[in-house]
C-alpha cells in the first residue's frame, strides 16, 4: 500500500505539471511564496532555510478538514501527531515518541510553553485560538543549536495575529459528535466556543483578547490485550485461564500486583484483579483558555507586548502511567520587546495540576480498600484449596478462588465506588492514595541582537556578513509535595534547578546571494552538568527559484527535565526516582537488574513445577542468573544530525517541492532502568532476598543507555496550484531505526512508523463563496515499545472532508467537515485511546 501512494503522488504530480503549461495563462491564483523567522532566529525565504522547515499558513488551515489547526498539523510533511486524548494531541518528528514528547518544542510566538514539571507542552492549553493563530512553523529535526532547551528532534512555533494586523471582533461556534458505533459509549456532543476581540487605540497602543471553552466527551482507552500471557506458561495456562493476565487497559492487576503462590504443590504467579481505565476514569472533556495582549509601539519600528495566558484542563493524558487531569492550571505572563536590532523577552509561568489523579494508583487502591494485598491473596490460597479438596480441578480451582476473594468486591458505578474515587483523588501518595499534586514555576529570559544591522555601522554592506547573538536564562521552582518531589538537601523548602546560555550565529552570502554559508555555536551550563557546546554548519545554494540546496550538519542536547532530574514517586511498590546523584546516591551501586530477577524468578517457578525441586534447590541452581546494575547518574543527551535537502518552485511558483534525507547518531538516551535492593547486603542471603517480594525493595531510576543509536530517513512533500485556484498537497515521510551499536535495551523506543503519507485536494473557491477539501492520510503499522504496553500498532488509514460556505457580506463562514469520515476507529498507541469518527458544523463570524 505504501508504495501504491508514493507512486500515486509521484505520478499525478507528473501529469499536473503538464497539464499546467496549459492551463497557466487562465490561472490567475497566487503564487505559493512563505517567509519564515525559526529556522534562523531571522525573517527569510523558506526556501533559502538552512535546514528543514515546514510552513501552514492561515489559508491552508482554514480550508483543511480537521477541527483545528493543532489537528490540520498532523498533514505536515515528517510530522506524526499522537492522540492521548480528544483535547490532548503530542508532536513528534524523525522517531522516538512518546505520549509526552520531551524532544520537541511548542513556542508560542517565540515562548516556550511548556509544562514546567514535565519538560513538555501540556498540548494547546497555552496556544493562540484558530481565530487567532497567523501561522505555524514546523522545524523537523535539531533545532539545539540555536534555539537551545530541548529541541532534539524538532520544534513547532506559532505565531499569533497583532491586532495592528487585524483588529475587531470575530466568534466561532463549533459543534459535532463522535463515538458513533462505539462499543464504549453512545454518540456525545461536542461544543466548541472562541472569541476573539482586538483594538487599535492609536498608531501606538493596540489590544486583543480571546477566549476559548471546548466540552465534550473523550475518547476511550479499551484495549484488553493481555501483557502477561506467559505468566503461568509453565503450567500451560493461556488466555482466560491465565491468573496473572493484565489487559493493557486495565490497572491494579499489573507486576507490582502479583505474588508467586504455592498452591497443590505448584507455583503459580497470580494478579489481583484490577479495574478498567472505563470502569475509573471521568471521560467528560471541560478545557478554558484565555488570553490577553496589550501592543505598544514607542516608534514605528519598534514594539513592547506584554501577554496574559490562562488554561484549565480537564481530559485525559498519558505518561509511564494514564492520569486524568482535573482542574489542572497553567499560565503565563510574558513581556517582548523588539526593534530592527534587538530582541529581549521575558516570562514566568506557573502550574498546578489540581485535582488530577493517577488511575493505576486509583485502581490498585479501590483494590486494597477492599480488602489488603495479604487478606486478598490469603483468601485465594484458602478458596483454591478447598476447592481442590473437594475435587475440583486446578484450573476451575483458580478460577472459583478470584470469585471467592472478590466477594464483596467494590463494584464501579455504585455510591460507595464513586466515594472512593473522591477520597483516594485528595490522598497525595500513590502507595495509599492516587492524588498528583504538583506546583511548579518556570522564569525564562532571553535575548539576541542583530549585531550587523546597526551596532557595526555598514559592515554588513561591505562584507556581506551578518552577525547574530543571544542569550537565555531559565530557573524552574518546584513545591515539594512529598509524593511526586522531595527536595533531597533541605526539606521542605523549594527545589530550584536552572541553567543559562548564549549562541553566535554567523551567515555570509556569497556569489550574488547564490550561496549561503552559516555556521552557530552555542554553550548551555546547567547547574550540575559541565558547559555542553552546540553547533551548527549550513550552506544553501540558489542558483534559481528551481534550484535550492541545502546541506548542514548539527549536533543538539537535552538536559534531564524536571521529572528525570528530581522526582521521587512510590507507584504501586516502585520507586521512581530522579537520575541526580542528589536524588539516587547509593541506589545504582547496591541495585540487581529487575530484568534478571524476574528471570531468576521464572527459573525457580519453572524448576520447582517441571523438575520436582525444592526452593532452595532452585535457588542455589539458578543464582547465577542475577547481574548487578552497572548504570550510574544521569548525564545530558546528545545527536549529531546531517541533513541533505532541495526546494523549489517550478511553473510561475505555482508548484512546490521540497526534498530532505537525514542521518542521526544518538548517545546518552535519557531512559529507566528497573533495579532491585534486597533488604540485606549479606551475599549468602541475596539469592534468597531477591526470590521473595517482600524482602528486596524495587526501583525504576533515571540513567543514560550505554547504546549508540543511528536513524536514517527521507521525507518529501510537493504544493501545486492550477486551474480554478485548486490546491494539491502531497507528502510521503520515511524513518527507520538503522542500528544499535552494543544495543542495551535502553534505548529510547523508536516508535515511529516507518511510512507515513498525505495527500490533499482543497478549493476554497469551487463555485461562488464555496470551498471544499479532502485528505487522506496513511501510518504504517510498527511496534510501540513502553514501560506502560509494547505491542504493535496497526495501520492506519484516514479519509477527513469539509464542505465550506462564505457569505461575505455577512462576514459568516459556514463548515460542514468530518475527520475520520468512514468512522474506522484506531489507536496511534498502545494503551492511548480508540478514535473514531468525529463530525462537525461550525459557524465563523470574522
Amino acid at each position: 500500500m505504501k508504495r501504491l501512494v508514493t507512486v500515486f503522488i509521484l505520478v499525478f504530480i507528473s501529469y499536473l505539471s503538464s497539464f499546467a503549461q496549459q492551463s497557466i495563462e487562465k490561472d490567475t491564483v497566487k503564487a505559493l511564496n512563505e517567509i519564515v523567522v525559526s529556522a534562523s532566529r531571522i525573517p527569510e525565504d523558506i526556501v533559502k532555510s538552512p535546514i528543514s522547515i515546514e510552513y501552514l499558513d492561515k489559508k491552508t488551515i482554514q480550508n483543511s478538514a480537521q477541527s483545528s489547526y493543532f489537528d490540520a498539523l498532523e498533514n505536515v510533511k515528517g510530522l506524526q501527531l499522537m492522540t492521548s486524548s480528544l483535547g490532548f494531541k503530542v508532536y513528534n518528528s524523525r522517531g522516538f515518541a512518546n505520549p509526552t514528547n520531551v524532544r520537541f518544542v511548542q513556542l508560542v510566538d517565540g515562548i516556550d510553553n511548556q509544562a514546567p514539571h514535565i519538560g513538555a507542552a501540556i498540548a494547546s492549553a497555552l496556544t493562540p485560538t484558530d481565530l487567532d493563530i497567523e501561522h505555524v512553523e514546523v522545524i523537523l529535526g535539531s533545532a539545539s543549536a540555536l534555539w537551545g532547551l530541548n529541541a532534539l528532534n524538532g520544534m513547532v512555533n506559532l505565531y499569533s495575529l497583532s491586532p495592528f494586523d487585524k483588529e475587531g471582533l470575530s466568534f466561532q461556534q463549533k459543534n459535532g459528535v463522535n463515538h458513533l458505533n462505539s462499543l464504549n459509549a453512545t454518540p456525545k456532543l461536542l461544543n466548541e466556543s472562541s472569541l476573539r476581540y482586538a483594538k487599535v487605540i492609536n498608531s501606538k497602543l493596540a489590544f486583543k483578547v480571546n477566549l476559548f471553552y471546548l466540552s465534550g466527551y473523550d475518547w476511550i482507552s479499551d484495549n484488553q490485550t493481555d501483557l502477561n500471557p506467559n505468566g503461568n506458561s509453565s503450567l500451560m495456562l493461556f488466555g482466560s485461564d491465565n491468573p496473572a493476565i493484565d489487559p493493557i487497559n486495565s490497572y491494579g492487576n499489573e507486576s507490582s500486583n502479583r505474588r508467586t503462590l504455592t498452591l497443590n504443590g505448584k507455583r503459580y504467579s497470580v494478579a489481583r484483579t484490577g479495574y478498567y481505565e472505563k470502569e475509573i476514569a471521568d471521560f467528560g472533556i471541560g478545557n478554558f483558555k484565555a488570553d490577553a495582549s496589550v501592543y505598544f509601539r514607542p516608534t514605528s519600528k519598534s514594539e513592547l507586548v506584554y501577554t496574559f495566558r490562562y488554561g484549565i484542563v480537564n481530559n485525559l493524558y498519558q505518561r509511564t502511567n494514564r492520569f486524568r487531569l482535573e482542574d489542572y492550571r497553567i499560565s503565563q505572563h510574558s513581556v517582548q520587546y523588539k526593534d530592527n536590532t534587538f530582541q529581549l523577552r521575558s516570562y514566568l509561568t506557573t502550574e498546578n495540576t489540581g485535582n488530577s489523579y493517577n488511575i493505576r494508583s486509583m485502581a490498585e487502591n479501590i483494590d486494597r480498600a477492599f480488602k489488603t494485598d495479604d487478606i486478598w491473596f490469603a483468601d485465594f490460597t484458602k478458596s483454591f484449596n478447598t476447592s481442590v479438596l473437594n475435587g475440583l480441578p486446578d484450573v476451575t480451582a483458580l478460577k472459583q478462588a478470584r470469585l471467592d476473594a472478590d466477594k464483596n468486591r467494590t463494584q464501579p458505578k455504585t455510591a460507595e465506588f464513586d466515594a472512593l474515587i473522591e477520597k483516594l483523588r485528595k490522598i497525595n501518595n500513590w502507595d495509599i492514595g492516587a492524588a498528583l499534586q504538583v506546583r511548579t514555576w518556570m522564569f525564562h529570559t532571553d535575548g539576541q541582537a542583530d549585531l550587523t544591522k546597526e551596532l557595526l555601522g555598514n559592515f554588513r554592506e561591505k562584507t556581506n556578513i551578518q552577525l547574530l547573538a543571544g542569550f537565555d536564562f531559565r530557573n524552574y521552582w518546584v513545591y515539594p509535595d512529598g509524593n511526586y518531589f522531595i527536595n533531597p538537601t533541605d526539606a521542605g523548602k523549594n527545589i530550584s534547578y536552572n541553567k543559562t546560555g548564549g549562541f553566535l550565529q554567523v551567515t555570509k552570502s556569497m556569489w550574488a546571494d547564490k550561496l549561503k554559508l552559516v555556521s552557530s555555536i552555542r554553550m548551555d551550563k546547567n547547574q550540575y552538568f559541565d558547559p555542553q557546546f552546540n553547533y551548527r554548519f549550513a550552506s544553501v545554494f540558489s542558483n534559481s527559484p528551481q534550484l535550492n540546496l541545502r546541506v548542514s550538519y548539527q549536533n543538539g542536547y537535552r538536559f534531564p527535565s524536571l521529572f528525570e532530574a528530581f522526582s521521587n514517586v512510590n507507584s504501586g511498590g516502585v520507586k521512581r526516582v530522579g537520575g541526580l546523584r542528589i536524588m539516587s546516591d547509593g541506589i545504582f551501586e547496591n541495585s540487581y537488574f529487575k530484568t534478571s530477577v524476574d528471570a531468576f524468578q521464572a527459573a525457580v517457578t519453572s524448576a520447582v513445577n517441571t523438575q520436582g525441586m525444592n526452593v532452595n534447590e532452585a535457588i542455589k541452581q539458578n543464582s547465577g542468573l542475577l547481574k548487578k546494575n552497572d548504570y550510574t547518574y544521569i548525564q545530558p543527551e546528545k545527536v549529531q544530525s546531517f541533513e541533505l535537502g532541495y526546494k523549489g518552485y517550478f511553473l510561475e511558483k505555482r508548484l512546490f517541492f521540497d526534498v530532505d534525507f537525514y542521518y542521526n547518531r544518538y548517545r546518552n538516551f535519557m531512559a529507566q532502568v528497573e533495579a532491585n535492593i534486597t533488604k540485606s547486603q549479606n551475599p549468602d542471603s541475596i539469592a534468597i532476598y531477591l526470590n521473595n517480594r517482600n524482602t528486596q525493595s524495587r526501583y525504576r531510576l533515571w540513567t543514560n543507555s550505554k547504546a549508540v543509536v543511528h536513524t536514517y530517513g527521507s521525507s518529501m512533500s510537493m504544493k501545486y496550484r492550477f486551474f480554478k485556484n485548486f490546491l494539491i498537497v502531497g507528502n510521503i515521510s520515511y524513518a527507520t531505526l538503522q542500528r544499535k551499536d552494543s544495543g542495551d535495551g535502553l534505548e529510547e523506543a523508536f516508535n515511529t512508523p516507518e511510512w507515513i503519507s498525505n495527500l490533499a485536494l482543497q478549493n476554497p473557491d469551487l463555485f461562488k463563496n464555496v470551498g471544499f477539501s479532502v485528505s487522506y492520510r496513511f501510518q504504517d503499522k510498527y511496534i510501540w515499545q513502553s514501560s506502560l504496553a509494547t505491542g504493535e500498532v496497526s495501520a492506519m488509514h484516514n479519509v477527513d472532508v469539509q464542505l465550506s460556505y462564505r457569505i461575505p457580506d455577512w462576514k459568516l463562514n459556514f463548515k460542514l467537515a468530518s475527520t475520520n469520515v468512514l468512522n474506522k476507529y484506531y489507536s496511534n498507541f498502545l494503551a492511548g485511546p480508540s478514535v473514531g469518527g468525529f463530525y462537525y458544523f461550525s459557524i465563523t463570524y470574522n
